[in-house]
């Protein structure tokens, strides 16, 4: 569902007017325009299937690479995403690592930064970003164990209240075997490095 454009705009307005700006003034007059159109890109992922990147899966047995069967976890580090967080609707933004351990299927690896822009494109908190995102994946994959860090920065928090501008928040969400603390030490070891991306 697409976001209603000139009702956003409207709203605006009259918020720049309850702070006791004037809309109309020439700095301001296209802003009501500019926030409906970055809500439009901020939100499409509101009502849209995040499973739908994953549809496509690849066989491991009958693939194209048959002698190659992945015998431990398939990780994509680094992916970079931004939110808004819906108690304050200001943004957060850092990086997604995900790890799962494959069964007989696999995904291509651009479908996974995609699952994570779709559910990140809504109204959010990070906790639940990372566990929708590890569900769709447990869910659409044929997988033995999933395994999703986040690391982001929150204007909530770098930029209100105690003003911590170089604070980042770390999540887990894990699934299947990796819900063992044991079994995923391998990965967050891996992960270490990669983490901070949220800092930047």
């Amino acid at each position: 569902m697409a976001v209603d454009r000139e009702r956003i705009a409207a709203l605006v307005r009259e918020l720049l007017e309850a702070i006791g700006e004037d809309p109309d003034r020439p700095g301001l007059r296209l802003t009501p325009e500019r926030v409906a159109d970055a809500y439009g890109e901020f939100f499409a992922g509101v009502g849209a299937d995040a499973s739908a990147p994953l549809a496509h899966t690849i066989s491991v047995t009958r693939g194209p690479a048959p002698d190659t069967l992945p015998s431990g976890a398939v990780m994509l580090r680094d992916i970079r995403f931004r939110s808004v967080c819906e108690h304050h609707l200001l943004p957060f933004r850092g990086h997604a690592h995900i790890a799962y351990l494959p069964g007989e299927k696999v995904v291509g690896l651009g479908a996974l930064p995609r699952v994570v822009e779709i559910l990140a494109s809504r109204p959010q908190v990070q906790e639940r970003l990372g566990e929708q995102i590890a569900d769709v994946i447990a869910a659409s994959l044929d997988t033995r164990g999933v395994l999703v860090v986040l690391d982001a920065s929150h204007e909530c928090v770098t930029m209100r209240g105690g003003q911590q501008s170089d604070t980042s928040t770390v999540t887990i969400a894990a699934r299947g075997e990796l819900a063992n603390p044991v079994a995923r030490a391998e990965l967050i070891a891996l992960l270490s490095s990669g983490l901070g991306g949220g800092r930047e």
